[in-house]
């Protein structure tokens, strides 16, 4: 899938210095998610359940 011309947004919560934060982006059926600091690494491409469930699984153990 190419991504060359999607349009990331970053959580609100990345502070000035950039932190650990994820990017997303609207991708054909799905949301990629990469890493804000490795915008040229990997990307996973989930459904928009499938990420909720992770969110809602991450916020569930902190």
């Amino acid at each position: 899938m190419d991504l060359r011309s999607a349009k990331w947004r970053k959580s609100t919560y990345t502070g000035s210095n950039g932190g650990n934060c994820v990017e997303l982006a609207d991708a054909a059926g799905a949301v990629a998610v990469r890493d804000s600091k490795d915008p040229d690494g990997p990307v996973l491409l989930l459904t928009r359940a499938a990420l909720r469930t992770a969110v809602q699984s991450a916020a569930e153990t902190h």
